[in-house]
């Protein structure tokens, strides 16, 4: 047999042993080792060792990776036909990689004993989706077709927006009354001075027939919040709350109430993810405007920018905040945005997310939402 065309170890130590007009016993005298070893690696029956495989290369030239690479194909192939097909374990690995199954069975959104059971898995997902494959529900009707970056949500920001969604469906609120809503502005308004009125935001929106749940994100998704309706009269208004500051809370939470406002999200929701980053949806700018002048009415900050740059004393920013009439956190959130100087005002930073959770409706920081899964 040709050498270049041997497919095993045995076929090229057999190529090998005609070329040079040896048997086996004279192969198996000059590696001093036993002749019936000699016959068994030819006819496949013993494996090529890497003391072997230099051996070999020693006595024939023959790099010793030719006679390994040798060996190990011939091994894989011996496997793929013992080995029974299993379709099961590509579904497994496809499941695992798009969705954080062990995330959604600890946080308590599907109920299984074992991760291993893969049947208990998708039928728990199923059942999850509301009826539909894990895999399929980026082409569906009630999912989110974009994230505000403009990109395809991830499975698992979708998995949250069901959650939320989920959350929602069991509160009992008012029917939704957009006079109501946009009434409910300034009483909103009111709350900015201090962070501890923000507890009140959860009833003044349920007065208005809209759900505000909070669910904190899963590891693998960067969401701040979406807009996303049970019907045409049921309005929801999703939050993370990823970051702790006061600041981004009211920014989310009048984002989010411009969307209900003007009606966005009924079909297709519109995941908000990064809201300080690049946005490229109209709906999302107009969003982030009215958001932006809600909590501190960018004229305003625009024109102290402008007058104290690049140096903006404490005391100026202070009156800036008290003459707005609104917690310092705001007015720093803003010139931190406008400016891009993250370092200016930390300390006025204060974290909201204790203030807001014991009034409002949670899943997540070790609370799971009471749900029954339809």
């Amino acid at each position: 047999m040709d050498k270049t065309q041997c497919r095993t170890p045995g076929q090229l130590i057999d190529a090998l042993l005609q070329e040079r007009g040896w048997t086996n016993r004279v192969l198996a005298a000059v590696l001093e080792v036993e002749e019936t070893g000699i016959s068994k690696v030819i006819a496949a029956k013993k494996t090529v060792t890497p003391e072997l495989a230099i051996s070999l290369e020693e006595v024939f030239g023959i790099p010793a990776d030719r006679f390994l690479e040798l060996q190990r194909s011939l091994d894989l192939a011996k496997a793929r036909i013992i080995t029974i097909p299993n379709p099961a374990r590509a579904m497994r690995a496809q499941l695992f990689a798009e969705l954080p199954v062990a995330e959604l069975i600890q946080r308590q959104w599907i109920d299984v004993e074992d991760m291993r059971d893969l049947e208990a898995v998708d039928s728990a997902l199923i059942r999850f989706f509301d009826g539909q494959n894990p895999t399929q529900i980026a082409g569906t009707p009630h999912a989110a077709k974009k994230t505000s970056a403009g990109e395809q949500p991830s499975s698992a920001q979708l998995a949250w927006l069901y959650r939320v969604r989920q959350i929602a469906r069991e509160l009992l609120v008012p029917r939704y009354d957009e006079g109501a809503a946009r009434a409910a502005i300034p009483k909103l308004k009111s709350l900015l001075s201090a962070p501890e009125e923000a507890r009140h935001a959860p009833r003044i929106l349920q007065e208005c027939g809209i759900r505000l749940v909070v669910v904190e994100g899963l590891k693998s998704s960067k969401i701040d919040g979406v807009c996303v309706w049970l019907n045409e009269q049921s309005p929801v208004i999703g939050m993370t709350l990823r970051f702790d500051r006061m600041d981004n809370f009211w920014f989310v939470l009048r984002h989010e109430l411009e969307h209900v406002l003007q009606k966005h999200g009924m079909t297709d929701p519109s995941l908000d993810v990064d809201l300080n980053g690049t946005v490229v949806d109209e709906e999302e700018k107009m969003a982030n405007a009215v958001a932006s002048d809600f909590c501190a009415p960018r004229a305003r900050v625009d024109s102290f920018i402008q007058r104290k740059a690049p140096i903006f004393p404490e005391r100026d920013f202070l009156g800036l905040a008290k003459v707005l009439g609104v917690h310092p956190a705001l007015v720093a959130g803003q010139i931190q945005f406008r400016t891009g100087r993250y370092d200016l005002f930390r300390s006025h930073l204060v974290k909201i997310r204790d203030r807001v959770l014991p009034s409002a409706v949670v899943d997540g920081w070790g609370d799971v939402a009471p749900v029954g899964i339809r």
